[in-house]
């Protein structure tokens, strides 16, 4: 897996998808600064489709045969990662476009996918079930799997991209945070920043209502589905990828796991204070800073917000319950 998942490939996705996404901002954080650290927001949560996903989609779907496109496409997603695959089916002139979800996906997702054009499917009542339910579907009508974050390099390479732009829009960034739900992302921005400069410390985070990559290095098992608590973090619930699990020891330096009640309170201090738009598998970085800023450490410390795709009524839930 290493040799055909590396930084080149990374390199490669840039110029490949340069042209079809947003270079979000890296903004310095109002309100979060604090023991001589300043923390920096990549706000992947401004994306042009409110995540992260749109990276890898789009240089997976730009590699695909004209036969391919024209065949159509499909992925298995818990929402962000559907709702790029949608998007970048419309750019791209795809017309077929079929989005499996589980039943858990919130209804803003689901209303963004078809916006798209993408047809839903909701099958399972989680992502692991939604999972084995979708291969099973994708394996009967032999479409184009566009993998969400199993072992596809073309998926972690577009994530990884993220990576790139941070250390382009702040050369002094030492540490990075990221957070974990398959591991693409994670893994992708890890193997793109310890090559560009190795010193820099990048570390994942994960909600404790589904720590699969911790528990995973921790029982040295690969945990391609692992059970769940109850979890605002739909984003960050089910198994951890192959290639994540094969690569992310070697390249990542720490794992935090946060609890659910303080991605509660990043969210509402995410949207209350410094005005930015967060979901909750976006915020537990920001819940990793309030609960470990001393084992973080770092000077100029980058958190990646990855989507900010969160239902309203939990918006408004969180905002009402943590002032």
């Amino acid at each position: 897996m290493h040799n055909i998942f590396n930084y080149h490939t990374v390199e490669e996705a840039c110029h490949r998808i340069k042209d079809y996404i947003y270079e979000t901002p890296l903004a310095e954080s109002i309100y979060l600064n604090k023991n001589n650290s300043k923390y920096y927001f990549k706000l992947e949560s401004e994306q042009v489709v409110r995540s992260f996903k749109l990276r890898g989609a789009l240089n997976k779907m730009l590699s695909l045969s004209d036969k391919e496109k024209e065949r159509g496409v499909t992925a298995i997603s818990s929402g962000n990662h559907g709702v790029a695959v949608s998007y970048a089916a419309k750019v791209l002139g795809i017309t077929t476009a079929i989005i499996i979800v589980p039943e858990t996906t919130p209804q803003i997702k689901c209303d963004k996918i078809s916006y798209y054009g993408g047809n839903v499917h909701k099958l399972g009542k989680n992502y692991d079930e939604a999972h084995k339910l979708g291969m099973e579907y994708i394996k009967e009508n032999k479409l184009a799997f566009i993998d969400s974050y199993y072992d596809d390099p073309l998926i972690y390479a577009g994530q990884g991209t993220v990576g790139i732009e941070i250390l382009q829009q702040n050369p002094n960034i030492d540490t990075i945070l990221a957070p974990i739900g398959g591991g693409g992302l994670l893994t992708g921005i890890a193997v793109a920043v310890k090559h560009k400069n190795p010193g820099v410390r990048v570390i994942g985070v994960q909600t404790a209502a589904c720590p699969a990559m911790i528990k995973s290095y921790e029982d040295n098992t690969f945990y391609e589905s692992y059970p769940n608590e109850p979890s605002i973090c739909e984003s960050l619930i089910g198994g951890i990828g192959k290639l994540s699990y094969e690569m992310a020891k070697d390249y990542v330096d720490q794992f935090i796991m946060v609890e659910e009640e303080t991605i509660k309170k990043a969210i509402a201090f995410m949207i209350g204070k410094e005005m930015r738009m967060a979901e909750p598998g976006g915020a537990v970085c920001v819940a990793a800073v309030m609960d470990y800023a001393k084992e973080i450490g770092g000077k100029e410390v980058a958190l990646v917000i990855s989507g900010g795709n969160i239902n309203r009524s939990l918006m408004i839930e969180i905002l009402n319950n943590y002032r």
